[in-house]
This record gives structure tokens, sequence and C-alpha cells, in this order.
């Protein structure tokens, strides 16, 4: 067979040409790509190694500053309620006491009133006796012809108003 014999006598150049051609890429890119592409590679591994524990530090500082802002914020609102309570007790002081001295003012008014009302109902009441007085003594000296004092129709008239 032809072939077969033709095979063993290329058989060597083959390898040869093999060898050489790895070989050579085994130099160029074994020895001279190679440890560049693994030294960017290490780079960045370290760059993202960094950027995440830079991460790690911020997301940390700002729960750090979060917490802390919790806390003034809910100092803030504490603070805040407390002066509003204050606000509204004092509030309800001067309301309270303008109310006092409105119902001060209102209850004199109101005794002046009643005073004054009593008063006018007794100098009415003086007049009503007077003139029912003065009544009686010309009812009496027209149907019975009798004079009668003043004193004594007064104290009558008083007597009759006084039981109704």
């Amino acid at each position: 067979m032809p072939q077969i014999d033709q095979i063993a006598a290329t058989y060597a150049s083959q390898i040869f040409w093999l060898l050489l051609t790895f070989g050579f890429t085994f130099f160029v890119i074994g020895l001279g790509m190679f440890p560049k592409i693994q030294g960017t590679v290490d780079a960045r591994d370290k760059r993202i190694a960094d950027d995440l524990e830079a991460a790690r530090a911020a997301n940390v500082k700002a729960d750090e500053l979060e917490e802390s802002y919790r806390v003034k914020m809910e100092k803030d609102r504490s603070e805040a309620q407390a002066l509003v309570e204050a606000s509204k007790a004092k509030a309800n002081a001067a309301s309270e006491k303008r109310k006092n001295k409105a119902n001060a003012d209102i209850a004199a008014k109101v005794a002046t009133a009643e005073a004054d009302i009593k008063s006018r109902a007794e100098e009415a009441l003086k007049e009503i006796e007077g003139v029912s007085a003065e009544a009686a003594q010309d009812l009496v000296a027209k149907i019975s012809g009798a004079k009668v004092t003043k004193a004594a129709a007064l104290k009558e008239t008083k007597a009759a108003l006084k039981h109704g």
C-alpha cells in the first residue's frame, strides 16, 4: 500500500513542524502574552475587590448616617411634640383665664342688672300701690261717699296686692 508508505516518510516532517508550531505558540502566547493577560485579570480582580470593599464601607457609613438621622429625627419629633403640648397648655390656660374673666364680668353685669330690675320693680310696685290707693280712694268716695285717708287706702291696697 503506497499510502501507508508515504505517511511514514512524511511523518517525521509533520512532527517537526507540529513541534515547531506548538513551540512558537508556547513562547509567543505562553511566555509573552499570557503574563500580560494574567496581570490585567489580576489588576481587574484587585480593582473589583477594592471597589467592593469601598462599597461595603460606604454602605456601613450610610447605615450609620441613617441611624443617626433616625435618632435625630425622633429626638426632634419628641421636642416638637413637647413644644406643641406646652403651647396647647399655655393656650388652654390663657383661654381659661379669659373665660373666667368673661364669666366674672358677665356675673357682675347680671348682678347689676338684677339689682336694677329689683329696684325698678320695687319702684313700679310703689307706684302701682300709690295709683291703686288713689283709685281705691276715688272709688270709695264715688260709691259710698265716704272719705278714706291716703294711709288707710295704701295699707289696704298693699294687703290686697300682697295676697293677689
